[in-house]
């Protein structure tokens, strides 16, 4: 299907564009036969990037690091999950009303889920440790409280506590590389260039395309 001036546009804002998100998603809509196209840019500022999506009529966008957090106070709605949260990954443009939703909760949820934390040792207190307070960490918290699991958060002044964590959790929600743990641990890392990254990514993708379309996820 060729692009036309009825095609639905649909983007990411972020520091650096990448180009993951623009082959999925592309990806999905050619499986569909949708007339959609989905293009990421690299933007400075999240306020004039909003601005665009209204003014083009963009009908929705995703918000990666650092912009997570700012694009809320240019949104005219926000979802449950993110109020509670305070971040945003993915909005929806209808009809010039924005409306910020958060699909890492979800990926997170998911993936949370599938740890068999009894493996791990029900005796210890925090059996989940958190790395990280930012966006994303904030999703991976409330994907917690919705399991009902116990987490600790550790913050950079805290870094060093990391090597004395043992049979635990330890889900890695900064952009901080090669992070070295005791081998007990399961590690979770958010990192796309990991596998635990990527399949999260993937997750929070199919509910991304689910909210844009209202369809399932063919990948």
């Amino acid at each position: 299907m060729w692009v036309n001036k009825d095609t639905d546009l649909y983007c990411s804002f972020a520091k650096t564009a990448g180009n993951v998100g623009c082959q999925r998603m592309n990806t999905a809509f050619y499986y569909y036969r949708l007339d959609k196209v989905y293009k990421s840019f690299s933007v400075d500022n999240i306020e004039s990037a909003v601005d665009a999506v209204r003014c083009l009529g963009i009908k929705g966008f995703a918000v990666t690091m650092p912009y997570k957090i700012g694009v809320l106070s240019f949104l005219d709605n926000l979802s449950t999950e993110v109020s509670e949260i305070g971040a945003c990954n993915t909005v929806l443009n209808n009809n010039g009303v924005l409306t910020g939703y958060n699909t890492d909760v979800y990926a997170a949820r998911i993936f949370l889920s599938k740890v068999d934390f009894r493996r791990m040792g029900m005796k210890t207190e925090k059996l989940l440790y958190i790395l990280g307070d930012g966006g994303y960490s904030k999703a991976v918290q409330c994907a917690a409280r919705m399991l009902n699991l116990k987490f600790k958060i550790i913050r950079r002044d805290e870094w060093n506590d990391i090597s004395n964590i043992k049979d635990s959790v330890v889900y890695n929600c900064t952009p901080v590389k090669a992070i070295t743990i005791d081998k007990s641990n399961v590690f979770i890392d958010s990192l796309m260039t990991t596998d635990s990254g990527m399949f999260l990514s993937d997750l929070q993708a199919a509910k991304q395309f689910e909210l844009y379309t209202n369809l399932r996820w063919p990948l």
